[in-house]
């Protein structure tokens, strides 16, 4: 029975073995555990991103080489320091610091040690890094940006942090992704699917080939190349008129809700933001907390509106029967409510009907009409609510679902909003500001240039949207299924007919184009900040509301011009004009271009650290830009036109 017992134990053992062994080898011989095993070395095939082009077909963003140096630290051997720094063009100081972040990281995963290598630099380490274990150089595409403009359109692409591993197991460290703008929106589409290359080691360490000649292996997917609604002719141009001011601009086609320009200003060269160079010139623009070039202000810029949230309560006032086209309201230079007085432009004893109160932009106009919907059932708390769904049927006080990557709400303001300041009675009168689109109402340069659209469509909208195409896709339903507002199509004309007469003889009659129906709103925020703690009024902003042609339009545009002085000053201009650029394709009031390209805001900008006083509703002597700038941004504006033609 022994023998018996010690045969029957020699076979369980062997048994015991080789199903260990087809585990191993068969079995569990997965592409996930592949990932664990150390004795292969796991090497990653980038793809090459997708290309980025504009409405026109022109590529606005492609790709360059570059090489990064890779290390796995468990791998490495002692090694020349001061060679290799000196080959790597760092300091031995931080060699140290990303190598220890590196094997903190995983000792036995890759990491980047120094990215970015040129060509000449790349040529030249290839040649050593047999003398260096542990170290190998990966090759992978950096973004190379055909153009200077569109910086907060197109965005840029960075190294992933570690939030980034941990929301996506894609990624790995030293991996890049979209951080800002249309890199960052369209992320998954544009950086395709890492290809894998799974490489057996010895016992030395050493690579002996592909692990199972290559079976497991898998290839790159190349990103999809995509179409963005932005006209890079519309988009050069409304950077430069925007040139030595601060502001954002939103043009939008009415009939998809495409985006035609985004300009944030300040803004920068995408280029600098790629290569080694690229964290230094982040540093630089991210430090800069008084231009704030990294604030995209056509879509995070929150501002009062203020007169073309005029065009708002009309509308309301119509879908509620509470006034009619052609009821009149005369203003006396103002409106007296209680013991205050809004002042207003009007001559004493002016009679507006609404188109003549749009024209003029009356505030008593306003002011009687805001009143008469908020009263109209008695109940100031239920009128403010009927308001405010009406307003944000438009889009307004909250995000509008679209495909940027960056965005404010805003804010409407609604009977729960007040709540607070006022628990018990509520009337009309408190919030009156709102009837000149101050007060609380604030909005974004998007939000407003949405409502515009609205406005033109006669009721309805798109969600505004960056994309145009993908290659291969449909665009999604949420941009091509219009949204309605709650205002009955009949109660747009008669607010229509107030903006057109807004530049046929009202607050922006001097900015009129030639042959073109423009439809517009003039606007003039107060602007206040604290300095030292005190509360003190700066330089009113510039804004400007409009869409063109009156029927059939086509572009739809808002402009806010941070300390702009008023509406028809700035903001009027560069609408006028970037409106006419659109329909056009080129420009005849060339009186308007050579006055913004000659005027500059930068000393309105400095006068909180200068102490100098501010110009409130007054005309101020304006800053004459440099004889050289002025002769840079001419040059500039040549080019534009020679691309266009």
């Amino acid at each position: 029975m022994r023998q018996f017992l010690l045969f029957i134990s020699i076979i369980a053992v062997g048994l015991l073995f080789i199903a260990r062994l087809f585990f191993l080898q068969v079995y569990n011989a997965s592409g996930h555990n592949l990932y664990e095993d150390n004795a292969i070395r796991k090497v990653y095939d980038y793809p090459k991103r997708g290309f980025v082009y504009d409405r026109n077909g022109e590529l606005l963003v492609a790709n360059q080489p570059s090489y990064d140096v890779m290390v796995i630290p468990r791998e490495v051997e002692p090694l020349d320091t001061l060679e290799f720094c000196e080959l790597l063009k760092i300091d031995k100081k931080s060699f140290i610091s990303k190598y220890n972040k590196a094997r903190h990281y995983s000792p036995r995963l890759p990491s980047v040690l120094v990215s970015h290598l040129s060509k000449e630099d790349y040529a030249v380490l290839q040649e050593k890094m047999r003398k260096f274990q542990g170290f190998y150089i990966q090759k992978r595409s950096l973004r190379d940006y055909e153009t200077t403009i569109g910086a907060n359109v197109l965005g840029d692409i960075g190294e992933v942090n570690n939030n980034d591993i941990r929301r996506d197991p894609y990624y790995k460290m030293g991996d890049l992704k979209g951080k800002q703008g249309v890199e960052a929106s369209y992320e998954k589409t544009l950086r395709g699917v890492k290809g894998i290359k799974f490489i057996q080691k010895d016992r030395f360490n050493k690579n002996i080939g592909p692990y199972k000649g290559g079976n497991f292996d898998t290839i790159p997917e190349q990103g999809k190349d995509i179409t963005i609604t932005i006209d890079t002719q519309l988009q050069a141009y409304g950077e430069l008129l925007m040139q030595n001011k601060r502001g954002g601009i939103i043009a939008i086609e009415p009939a998809t809700g495409e985006i035609l320009s985004m300009v944030a200003a300040p803004t920068y060269d995408p280029n600098l933001l790629v290569g080694r160079d690229r964290s230094k010139n982040f540093t630089k623009l991210y430090n800069d907390s008084i231009a704030k070039p990294l604030f995209n202000r056509s879509l995070q810029g929150v501002y009062e509106p203020g007169s073309p949230f005029k065009l708002m309560n009309a509308l309301i006032a119509l879908q509620e029967g509470v006034v009619t086209p052609n009821e009149t309201v005369t203003c006396y230079a103002g409106y007296k409510y209680g013991n205050r007085f809004m002042k207003c432009h009007c001559h004493r004893g002016t009679r507006n009907d609404m188109i003549g109160g749009i024209q003029r932009s009356c505030n008593a106009y306003f002011a009687t009409t805001y009143r008469k919907i908020l009263d109209k059932n008695g109940n100031a708390s239920e009128g403010i609510d009927t308001w405010s769904k009406h307003a944000q049927s438009f889009g307004l006080g909250n995000f509008l679902n679209n495909d940027l990557f960056v965005g404010q709400k805003g804010r409407i303001p609604d009977r729960a909003y007040y709540k607070n300041i006022y628990p018990n009675t509520f009337y009309s009168t408190y919030t009156i500001s709102n009837a000149i689109g101050q007060g609380e109402v604030a909005t974004t340069p998007i939000q407003l240039a949405n409502m515009a659209a609205a406005i033109a469509n006669r009721g309805y909208y798109y969600t505004p949207h960056i994309i145009k195409n993908i290659e291969g896709e449909t665009l999604p339903e949420q941009f091509t299924v219009p949204k309605y507002t709650t205002i009955d199509r009949q109660h747009f004309e008669p607010v229509i007919e107030g903006m057109l007469q807004v530049y046929k003889k009202g607050t922006a009659a001097s900015l009129q184009i030639k042959d073109i129906d423009i439809c517009g709103k003039t606007g003039t925020v107060e602007n206040f900040v604290k300095i030292d703690s005190v509360k003190t009024q700066l330089t009113d902003h510039s804004i400007f509301l409009a869409f063109a042609p009156k029927n059939n339009p086509k572009i739809a545009i808002a402009v806010f011009v941070e300390n702009g002085y008023w509406g028809s000053r700035f903001a009027g201009r560069i609408a006028s004009l970037m409106i006419e650029k659109h329909i056009k394709g080129y420009t005849t009031r060339k009186d308007m271009e050579e006055w913004l390209l000659k005027h500059s805001l930068e000393n309105e900008y400095a006068k909180p650290f200068s102490g100098e006083s501010f110009g409130i509703n007054g005309y101020t002597t304006l800053q004459i830009v440099k004889e050289q700038e002025y002769q840079r941004l001419k040059k500039e504006l040549n080019r534009i036109n020679k691309s266009e033609s």
